[in-house]
């Protein structure tokens, strides 16, 4: 049966057509992916079936009025035998008095008919909820059924943990919605650890293969368990007009978990960073001075400069302004105007370290710490050019076996039809790449560069994380140590403190743009200054 989804904002209205199993829905909170699933609940009555684990467990007040629900089984079975109460508190309740009660009317019908019983519902949930629980064991004593852990205990199912409870009601739900119904699963992993949520789904979709699943969740934990399933992204709800801002996300696309998790939950235009969530400097301080994009970690450069690739190719689905930025490290002018065209950002400093000891943020600092900041300045800059020019051949080598290897990664990839030309091509490359005269290129320029004073451009050269603490900023502004300076950089820009501006002004001019561009306007244009 194809599933018709709701209107959106502009009218139009998609379809999905017969065949499609498995489909989440999935959206952050309130961007109203519950009433879109119920939109389509209302559009299918007698072929949709609801599991919902939270209502189930604890909310009793509104029975399931939807034909075949579990609550309609139970009010029916009540009117048709005094074995059953009518004052049962929650679904879940409900659930197991069904349950057992089929299971008496089962045996009933054999001790009749004298013909072998065959497995019955309750069989086959004892079954595939002893598989998750194997040491669990279930028993029946005077018509209930208890659980036991150990040799002469048990309990009834209400002293069982709220995950068992949910277990339990979902393989024991699925068993009693209508043949080929659509099932409508309500955050699927509620109550569940998410290392046997995959597994307990793919045990309910197994018990019933005749159904269709739709599950409506925010929790990227189970959109990772369910590969392969088409996503429906509802990203808005009008409710005056009764209409949705959705996608359908097509299936198999090459996005990261990561990637996945910022485009369901990003309400803001994306920036990729590097390093990690917790303890790099730069997660700590993009989202301060990138105040208008939502900022997510991904670890290395690589992941962020395909990260941001993919999420671009994608902005046919999310219309969301996607950046990156990346340390400048050791490239040339070329591979930054590259980078930038890709809508990389990258600044004109080697690395995230750097971006610390700014002219403009070295003053700020000294200032709010009580210093004369002209003073601070000049000892740091004294320092951080003593410390270069110690280090020229070293850095020297470094940039020339960068550029080398670039160079020969950009050559070395052409087609080659035998050994014979690969190996002749090789031959020629010193010839062509001419290493000690790149070598010597950078010792001149980088002598220039402390010759002439020029603190910016040893800032965009020099990759060494020992700057900071050696040149002893800290210190000069009456700081303990490289930690509490980094720590003062970040509060006055949490708090915005008297001086905040001046730092973002600072760190946004570094990579190439004005404050226009870094406040996520769209169709951003990179200024390439080199």
């Amino acid at each position: 049966m194809d599933l018709h989804l709701p209107a959106r904002h502009d009218g139009t209205h998609e379809t999905v057509k017969a065949g499609k199993r498995r489909i989440v829905i999935i959206g952050a909170n309130g961007s109203g992916k519950t009433r879109f699933t119920e939109n389509l609940i209302s559009g299918m009555k007698d072929k949709a079936f609801r599991i919902s684990a939270l209502n189930a467990l604890y909310r009793s007040t509104e029975p399931d009025t939807l034909p075949g629900s579990i609550d309609s089984l139970f009010a029916e079975a009540v009117t048709h035998t005094t074995f059953l109460r009518d004052d049962v508190p929650t679904q879940f309740d409900r659930l197991m008095m069904l349950m057992v009660f089929d299971e008496m009317l089962n045996l009933f019908a054999w001790k009749v008919s004298g013909a072998e019983p065959s497995d019955s519902r309750l069989d086959s949930v004892i079954k595939a909820w002893q598989e998750i629980f194997p040491g669990s064991k279930v028993l029946y004593e005077g018509g209930k059924m208890l659980f036991s852990r150990n040799p002469g205990e048990s309990y009834l199912p209400v002293k069982l943990s709220d995950g068992e409870k949910a277990v339990l009601y979902y393989f024991g739900a699925a068993m009693y919605a209508p043949k080929g119904a659509t099932v409508f699963v309500d955050s699927p992993g509620l109550f569940l650890h998410p290392s046997i949520t995959g597994a307990i789904w793919d045990r309910v979709e197994a018990m019933r293969p005749d159904c269709s699943f739709i599950y409506t969740t925010h929790d990227f934990d189970f959109l990772s368990s369910r590969p392969d399933n088409l996503i429906i992204w509802v990203r808005d709800y009008d409710a005056a007009s009764v209409t949705w801002d959705y996608v359908i996300l097509p299936p198999g696309s090459p996005m990261s978990d990561d990637l996945y998790m910022t485009l369901i939950g990003a309400r803001k235009p994306v920036l990729f960073i590097e390093g990690d969530a917790t303890h790099s400097i730069d997660a700590k301080l993009y989202p301060l001075v990138f105040t208008d994009y939502t900022v997510r970690s991904l670890g290395s450069c690589n992941k962020v400069i395909e990260a941001t690739r993919t999420f671009n190719d994608l902005n046919a689905f999310h219309h969301l302004d996607s950046h990156g930025i990346v340390d400048r490290d050791r490239r040339d002018p070329k591979e930054v105007k590259y980078l930038r065209d890709k809508k990389i950002f990258v600044p004109d400093v080697a690395e995230i370290e750097n971006i610390l000891m700014l002219e403009e943020v070295i003053r700020t600092v000294a200032r709010t710490c009580g210093k004369n900041e002209d003073k601070v300045f000049a000892h740091v800059k004294k320092s951080i050019l003593g410390q270069f020019r110690q280090d020229i051949r070293q850095q020297a080598m470094l940039h020339t076996r960068h550029r080398v290897k670039r160079f020969v990664e950009c050559r070395i990839d052409g087609r080659f039809t035998n050994i014979g030309q690969l190996e002749r091509h090789m031959t020629g490359l010193v010839d062509e790449i001419k290493p000690r005269q790149l070598f010597q290129n950078f010792c001149n320029d980088f002598h220039r560069y402390v010759a002439e004073g020029d603190y910016t451009a040893v800032l965009r050269v020099y990759n060494q994380k020992s700057m900071l603490p050696g040149s002893n900023v800290a210190g000069l502004c009456g700081l303990a140590n490289k930690e509490a300076y980094i720590k003062k950089v970040i509060d006055i820009l949490r708090h915005d403190a008297p001086g905040a501006n001046r730092i973002r002004k600072a760190i946004i001019a570094c990579f190439g743009i004005d404050e226009a561009q870094a406040s996520a306007k769209p169709n951003i244009s990179l200024i390439d200054n080199d």
